[in-house]
């Protein structure tokens, strides 16, 4: 039993002796903590672990000569901002001792469990006006070296659109720059990620953006259509090699139509297919072939219409088998578009024919304008407006009554003129008409029996 009672003795004692070299130790280490910072002390990111207040100013001010922030740029480039760029300097007087003592000597133990970096605030300054001509001479914002950052693009191919990645260029936003860098100075940091500290002027949209892909979408929806053309027996397609040349976005990702290359479009297809006031070989009823030019008569497409139903067409992704919209229609499509039914009027011989479905109605001798009051009937292919029975006539000095009215250049028509005794020769030279063909009643009675609004009239001498 005494033996044991003496092992607890040594135990206890032994145990006591730890303790008072733990309070020995810690108590030490407090001693020295009154004049030096915790183990793991960092101010504004600089190391002063076990320094005395004496010691970090020093330090402070040897660590602010000799800062240097390092600016990390897209494309591995790198550039520096040194102290004596900005005119930087310490200003830690009385701050450092002030934090020293908010460190209780005593709570040195929970140091080590809670690292922190502490913050003093205006321990140095800078020049704000060199800081500005510093940035201002940065390579990055050297008008020469910078990337506009784009958004994605498309690019038509045969299978339809593609998306074309975005370009992040290198463009900086030199106020979030500026900021940036002030923080770091003030806190002693030494580098900048310009990309991870959102410093550059990005895309509005990426090539995953859903709103890209709902354009690229609508494109091909767009370039999709088909209109085939007919024209008679012949016919054009127009499908989205050429319709993309048409489509662009802008920065809104709206699909805009590009109208005046669709008019180019148009302009081709009239060039081709227009009729009115070609210049048609027409076989008379001499059996001679004369040229005529002018008039209203022919095909005329209307390309404004043909625009807007074009844009309305591919917008709906439509594939469709269509005429044109026409301003003015002919009989007949191909080069013979004034067909078998026309009026022929020979001036030169002062002699009409009507001819229907290629049969001779009637013909007889006429009157055209009076050439002497420089009233000739004008030459051309026109298109009958339409008829009309019991007409007044009516111009500068005249107002007279016709049986039968038809006509097709604008005043210009022809009808009975039953106040002639006479027609044919040369009356047209002196006694001619106001522009009109005049008739004798028999002539203008058959045509008008028989000839609808739209039929050719044929003028030439």
């Amino acid at each position: 039993m005494e033996k044991q009672k003496n092992k607890r003795n040594i135990i206890a004692i032994g145990i006591i002796i730890f303790f008072c070299a733990l309070l020995v130790i810690y108590f030490g280490i407090t001693m020295y903590f009154t004049n030096h910072f915790y183990f793991g002390s960092t101010i504004n990111c600089v190391n002063v672990s076990g320094k005395t207040v004496e010691e970090v100013d020093e330090q402070m001010i040897s660590e602010v000569k000799e800062y240097t922030l390092e600016l990390q740029e897209r494309g591995n480039a790198k550039e520096q901002i040194t102290a004596s760029d900005i005119g930087l300097e310490c200003n830690s007087e009385g701050k450092v001792k002030e934090l020293k003592e908010s460190q209780n000597p005593f709570e040195w133990i929970f140091s080590l469990l809670n690292k922190k970096d502490s913050k003093i605030s205006e321990v140095v300054t800078y020049d704000e006006e060199l800081l500005k001509e510093c940035l201002d001479k940065l390579s990055c914002f050297n008008s020469g070296n910078i990337i506009e950052p784009q958004n994605p693009s498309f690019q038509y191919t045969d299978k339809g659109y593609i998306i074309l990645d975005e370009v992040l260029g290198n463009k900086i936003n030199k106020d979030i720059l500026y900021d940036k860098v002030i923080n770091a100075i003030l806190n002693g940091k030494k580098t900048i990620d310009l990309q991870s500290s959102d410093c550059y002027e990005n895309p509005q949209y990426t090539s995953t953006s859903q709103e890209i892909i709902d354009t690229k979408d609508a494109l091909n929806k767009y370039t999709d259509s088909k209109i085939t053309y007919t024209f008679g027996d012949k016919t054009e397609v127009l499908d989205g090699s050429t319709i993309n040349n048409w489509l662009q976005t802008n920065e809104k990702l709206e699909i805009e139509f590009d109208e005046k290359k669709i008019k180019s479009y148009l302009d081709k297809l009239a060039s081709d297919y227009d009729t009115v006031g070609n210049t048609r070989d027409f076989v008379t009823s001499s059996g001679t072939t004369v040229k005529v030019s002018g008039g209203d008569y022919g095909w005329l497409i209307n390309k404004d219409e043909e625009v807007k139903d074009l844009i309305t067409i591919i917008k709906e992704g439509q594939v469709i088998t269509k005429e044109p919209i026409y301003m003015q229609s002919a009989l007949y499509h191909g080069n013979n578009d004034i067909g078998n039914t026309y009026v022929e009027i020979n001036m030169t011989k002062q002699h009409l024919w009507f001819y229907k479905n290629g049969s001779l109605i009637v013909e007889g001798d006429v009157v055209t304008g009076n050439v002497n009051n420089n009233c000739a009937t004008p030459t051309g292919i026109y298109k009958l407006k339409y008829k009309q029975k019991d007409a007044t006539l009516k111009g500068e000095g005249y107002s007279t009554h016709v049986d039968y009215w038809m006509p097709f250049n604008e005043g210009i028509g022809l009808h009975d003129a039953s106040w002639r005794s006479e027609f044919g020769g040369n009356i047209y030279r002196t006694n001619g008409s106001h522009g009109c063909v005049n008739a004798p009643y028999y002539l203008a009675n058959k045509i008008f029996d028989n000839i609808n609004g739209g039929s050719p009239v044929i003028c030439y001498y």
